[in-house]
Order: structure tokens, then C-alpha cells, then sequence
């Protein structure tokens, strides 16, 4: 017996689709049980929204919905959670709410047509936000993209209607963003959340491959071992630049404890100078630029050396800034990004050694998109290649960061 969805009320029609997506998308569905789904008739709700855990539909919205649309309004609830949206870009949304909202949006409509769109089956609502330009770029990159510092100042509620505005036309998106409700949740509460998340991809995965389905790009992603790049950046410090003021027996020396040899560590108060080269192509943003920057002047304090060098480069090196020790808390305030035009990194040594700059160590942040060739270096050197994790260095010691996690 056909059962048409007028026959049914949107409770029953949200079990529904439920059903459909845990069917269609197996790996989803630890995900899709965390949490309350909720349909309300609250009148300060008119679409969707979610916390990052739970799910609140409007019912005259759901009822405006064909079955297709109704699945990926749910997908879309679902995968703001998946990627911890609401947590992870919380910072975007006190620069300016609405293109928070628009930029998380962007991401993950792009993920959903291209994982189940092609037949039909989902099919998204009127006034999404969709460009295949943003497929696998993350929220802060498309908000760089976007944002219109000029056009306001950031503020305004979680829910679209902050102050400062993308510009050229994007549309408002379909649902809302409770970024509040997930800020209200204690620390323990985002633990578990964050573990709760974990565990359920995770036990997606082992339940694809049994099923033999295939898996899922998203899944892909989001099972790739993240390291923590500001974990690497000081040992990298720490293990390069580690001077020999004087010796100790405590701490034997690792390059021949596995021969059966005990020498003595070298220890220094101070190391030599290091230096941080930024890419100013333009297509990194200047929030990433000034976490990197921070990162480094932090290390810089608890390592001690004489004098951090800056270096601006895009196509020549733009900038050079020098910081003794003592001036490190200056950084913040007098340093000044300078460049924008093309992308070749060969210009750094070069410069380097035509200053007769010879820093102990160099870190280079970068988005990894060189006109040609890493560069001739002639001292260790740090690649922070942001968002691009195809690009392989062939030189130094190289860490992959993406923008979500500085």
C-alpha cells in the first residue's frame, strides 16, 4: 500500500528520512544517533539550526520540503556536527556571524552533492549556499574568500545577522547556527562530544569496510591522522637548535645510545638565531598568518635566541624584519605583512645569503604552490604547508596543518 507523505506528519517524515540516510550512508549513522532531533513549532526558529549536537527542524519548514530536500536539510544538520563546525570555527563567528554561517555552509553542501546528489536522491533546499570552487577548501578559507571587512565589523547573533557581509551575491544559506548553545556547553561536554564524534567515524568505518561498501571520501578525511603542528614546530626547535654550552651526563646523547655508546648532551641557555619566512602570495589568510607568527614568538621566548628574523616573500622577499630576544613582545604590534604577487621561495636563501643572514634554523610557512623548486638551503629548515597535502617538499622536515585546526 503507497503511502503518500501528506498521509504522514513530519515527525514521521524526519524517522523517515532518517531511515533512508543511515540506509544510503551506513558510516553516518553513529553520528546521526548523537544527540536530540527535535521538530518544533517555535516561531524563533523558521527553518533548521544545530549546536553541534543537537537538531531542531521548524515543522511548516520540514512540511515545504519533498523527500530529496528533506534528506539533505538533515545531511547538512548532520554534517555540521560531523566536521564540529559550531566548535572548531567559533572565532569566525565573532569576526562576523553570517559569513561564519555561509562559509561552513559552502563546505559542506559541495561534500553532500557530490557524495549523493548524482541521482537524485538528495536535492538541496531553496537558498542554499553552493560553488564548486569551494570543493575541499575548509570554513576559514572560504571566510577569507568572502568577507568584506569594509562592509562592517563583525557582531550580531550566531543565526545570519551579524554586521559585515560577503559580498557578490552569496545567498543566505537555509538553516541556522546556534554557535551560542554550543559555546554554553562546559569543557567536559566538548570532551565528550569530540570523543563521541571520534568513535562513531571511526566505527563507521570498520562497518563500511565489512559491508563492503566502499566507504566515503568524507569518511576518508576524516579518519587522516592530524598532527599537531605546533607539537613538531618546537621539536623541531628544540631538537636542531639545541646548543652545547656545556655538557650533561643526565641526558645521554641519542645519536649513539644506540650504538651502546653513553656521551654526555649538549645544553645551552640560548640557541642561535632562527629565522620565519611567510608566504604573502595571497592565498594564505591573515588569520593563519598571525597564529604562525605568534606560535613562533612564543617558542622564541622559552628558546632564547639572540634575534628572530621575519621574512615577507611572494615572488622576492618583501620584508625583512629583525627582533632581538628582548624586543620579541613587539612583534605583535610593529611587524607589518608586506607582498601579494606570485609564489617561488628560491628568493628566501637567496636573499639570506646575500644579507649574510645565517639563522640556525629557518620555518617556512607556505601554502605549498611554488612557480618552481623548494629552494638551495644551507641550514635546517621547517615546511608548514597549509591545506595542501600533496605538496612534498624535497628538502628539510616537513608538517602538513590545515587552516580548521590553527
Amino acid at each position: 500500500m503507497l503511502v503518500l507523505n501528506k498521509q504522514l506528519t513530519e515527525e514521521q517524515r524526519l524517522s523517515k528520512a532518517i531511515v533512508d540516510i543511515m540506509g544510503r550512508a551506513s558510516w553516518l549513522a553513529g553520528v546521526i544517533m548523537i544527540g536530540n532531533r527535535v521538530i518544533t513549532d517555535d516561531p524563533s526558529l523558521t527553518t533548521a539550526c544545530t549546536d553541534g549536537r543537537d537538531e531542531w527542524y521548524n515543522r511548516t519548514f520540514v512540511a515545504g520540503l519533498n523527500d530529496a530536500e528533506l534528506r539533505f536539510l538533515i545531511l547538512h544538520e548532520v554534517y555540521h556536527k560531523l566536521y564540529r563546525h559550531l566548535i572548531t570555527w567559533a572565532h569566525l563567528n565573532k569576526i562576523c556571524p553570517r559569513t561564519a554561517n555561509i562559509s561552513c555552509d559552502y563546505v559542506i553542501n559541495v561534500k553532500i552533492a557530490d557524495e549523493y546528489g548524482a541521482d537524485g536522491w538528495v536535492k538541496m533546499p531553496e537558498g542554499g549556499c553552493f560553488d564548486i570552487k569551494y570543493r575541499d577548501w575548509d570554513s576559514a578559507k572560504v571566510f577569507d574568500d568572502i568577507y568584506d571587512p569594509a562592509n562592517g565589523t563583525g557582531g550580531g547573533r550566531g543565526a545570519g545577522k551579524g554586521q559585515g557581509t560577503p559580498q557578490d551575491g552569496h545567498p543566505e544559506g537555509f538553516d541556522e547556527h546556534d554557535w551560542e548553545g554550543a559555546q554554553d556547553m562546559d569543557a567536559e561536554e566538548m570532551r565528550e562530544l569530540e570523543r563521541d564524534i571520534d568513535e562513531a567515524v571511526r566505527q563507521g568505518a570498520l562497518a563500511a569496510g565489512k559491508m563492503g561498501s566502499g566507504g566515503s571520501r568524507n569518511m576518508e578525511e576524516l579518519l587522516q591522522t592530524q598532527v599537531d603542528w605546533r607539537e613538531v614546530l618546537r621539536e623541531f626547535i628544540q631538537t636542531t637548535c639545541s646548543g652545547s654550552d656545556y655538557s650533561t651526563w643526565k641526558r645521554p646523547n641519542r645519536r649513539y645510545v644506540s650504538a651502546g655508546i653513553y656521551m654526555p648532551s649538549g645544553i645551552s641557555e640560548q640557541i642561535g638565531p632562527i629565522a620565519l619566512h611567510m608566504d604573502m602570495s595571497g592565498s594564505i589568510g591573515a588569520r593563519e598568518q598571525q597564529v604562525m607568527i605568534s606560535e613562533a614568538v612564543e617558542l622564541a621566548k622559552l628558546m632564547k635566541p639572540p634575534s628572530l628574523n621575519i621574512l615577507y616573500w611572494d615572488t622576492k622577499v618583501c620584508r625583512h624584519e629583525v627582533y632581538d630576544y628582548d624586543d620579541l613582545d613587539k612583534v605583535a604590534t610593529e611587524t607589518k605583512p608586506t607582498g601579494g604577487g606570485g609564489t617561488d621561495v628560491r628568493c628566501v636563501p637567496a636573499f639570506m645569503r646575500e644579507h649574510n643572514i645565517k639563522p640556525e634554523a629557518s620555518i617556512v610557512f607556505t601554502d605549498g604552490d611554488l612557480y618552481s623548486g623548494w629552494g638551495d638551503w644551507d641550514h635546517p629548515v621547517l615546511w608548514c604547508v597549509l591545506d595542501n597535502p600533496s605538496k612534498k617538499p624535497d628538502c628539510g622536515v616537513t608538517v602538513h596543518i590545515k587552516a580548521r585546526d590553527m
